[in-house]
């Protein structure tokens, strides 16, 4: 199993590279980032110091979208970055949450994300495509150039989706449970297209949070659960609060929201998340010491994730990178 590392972009920018490099010294495999250019710095800046300080580390957005980006853009920013340090970043993708909700606009549909996918891999691997009834090719791109797609979702639409499209499966919690009913919705979709599910990376980003004391962790990852909630809460209003679509272990959760406030969106102590119960918050991250943390991860392991990738979000930011560093990643 992978063990990535996501990060926000905040500033100062070099503290975020910094700490790539320091993931990359410790067997991290994977630099993940927001996108979230209005809350955060921008990202597509950042990675080129990363990949530049770094000899194989991979990195990539979790999750860019493709509504407030241009998709020729998203194709050409990886393509550049590929061409310069050798295929080492991978495009996160989903729907849009925090980027296009704090500008006031709504999430994108999965018809259009499903085209941009296909658009933005045929581009950056320089194929041709059609675009607004015009044929566009990159013509600098080298031959073999490649950019895997790894797309977020919750809903059975979207791992439908996932399961026919994508290359890699984000999903943005660490329930067993829901790990499982994802992973099998996502391998049914890809088998009945006529894929082979096992070329789809499994991907499980959470907040990891190494210690012992439970109680001040759990306060401290509390703000992902809200995180999730926003996702949540958009099933809830398309499939209805009792759809036989959506498992109760993802929706039940959400009764008490009252709204969210995107200005403390992915932080410890966020106001926003107190309707959020410690239940969830064990079930959809991982807390504790290392040997808690381990367990987890095996069972992970055997429900087929391939990569966890750790939101370190939280007061012990460099204290967990370094125990998953020193106690986590050689046992794996």
């Amino acid at each position: 199993m992978d063990i990535g590392l996501v990060l926000q972009t905040d500033p100062p920018a070099q503290t975020v590279v910094d700490l790539m490099v320091r993931a990359e010294e410790l067997g991290f495999s994977h630099g993940w980032t927001f996108d979230s250019h209005v809350l955060w710095q921008e990202p597509y800046v950042i990675y080129p110091r990363i990949l530049e300080r770094t000899s194989r580390l991979i990195v990539g957005p979790m999750v860019t979208n493709p509504a407030t980006r241009d998709w020729t853009v998203i194709a050409s920013l990886h393509a550049t970055l590929n061409e310069m340090y050798g295929n080492r970043t991978v495009c996160g993708i989903g729907r849009g949450d925090s980027a296009v909700r704090v500008q006031g606009r709504h999430p994108t549909t999965l018809a259009r994300l499903e085209e941009s996918m296909h658009v933005i891999r045929e581009l950056a691997e320089g194929r041709a495509v059609d675009l607004h009834d015009t044929t566009v090719q990159i013509p600098w791109v080298p031959a073999g150039a490649s950019l895997p797609v790894w797309m977020a979702g919750y809903g059975p639409k979207a791992l439908d989706l996932v399961g026919r499209a994508a290359d890699g499966f984000i999903l943005q919690l660490a329930d067993p449970y829901l790990v499982e009913w994802t992973v099998k919705t996502v391998r049914s979709s890809a088998e009945a297209a006529g894929r082979d599910p096992s070329e789809i990376t499994i991907c499980v980003a959470a907040p990891a949070y190494v210690g012992s004391d439970l109680a001040h962790a759990r306060g401290q990852c509390r703000w992902f659960g809200g995180m999730v909630g926003n996702h949540v809460a958009d099933l809830v209003t398309r499939y209805g609060e009792s759809s036989e679509a959506v498992p109760v272990e993802l929706s039940g959760y959400i009764k008490g929201r009252a709204g969210y406030d995107y200005s403390h969106h992915g932080r410890a102590h966020n106001r926003s998340t107190g309707f959020v119960p410690d239940e969830v918050v064990d079930r959809f991250c991982l807390l504790g010491p290392p040997a808690a943390q381990l367990e987890k991860l095996a069972l992970l392991r055997e429900l087929g994730v391939d990569q966890f990738a750790i939101y370190a979000m939280h007061d012990a930011r460099e204290e967990t990178i370094e125990a998953y560093g020193r106690s986590v990643i050689p046992q794996l």
